[in-house]
């Protein structure tokens, strides 16, 4: 792992929580005289450009503070995209009602479940697959 990414990872994941967001996924990128952090955040409800941007002050200010980067480095914060997985319980609760492809461990076994979110109950989902109303427990989800 990256140095400046582990050294790095607890406090940006303290900042998203002070703010009412969830650390997602944090990528440095590049060499070291020209580094770019991404920062990927989320909430149970939605990010706006606004948390976006209060969270990536505080963060800039965090790394001036400490010279955690002492090279020039661009930061990006943003919510994840379509494209990425969903790595919290609490991120599934904005999408109730929209279609999922989820691999889901049953046994010893992961399979492809594709339904629709209509229901959590504390750990557990529960997807609309054709007729059928699958209860998935959360840890299950791969």
């Amino acid at each position: 792992m990256n140095i400046i990414k582990k050294n790095i990872v607890k406090p940006i994941e303290e900042l998203a929580e002070s703010s009412g967001l969830m650390l997602i996924d944090i990528l440095v990128r590049g060499d070291s005289r020209n580094q770019v952090v991404e920062v990927y955040v989320d909430s149970e409800e939605s990010v706006s450009v606004n948390d976006c941007a209060e969270l990536s002050r505080k963060i800039y200010e965090y790394i001036d503070k400490t010279l955690m980067i002492q090279s020039k480095y661009r930061l990006d914060v943003s919510s994840p995209g379509v494209d990425r997985p969903l790595k919290f319980l609490g991120q599934y609760k904005k999408h109730l009602n929209r279609n999922f492809e989820l691999k889901v461990l049953e046994g010893e076994e992961t399979k492809k479940l594709t339904g629709t979110l209509k229901n959590i109950e504390g750990e557990n989902l529960f997807f609309q697959s054709g007729n059928d109303l699958k209860k998935i427990n959360f840890n299950n989800i791969r």
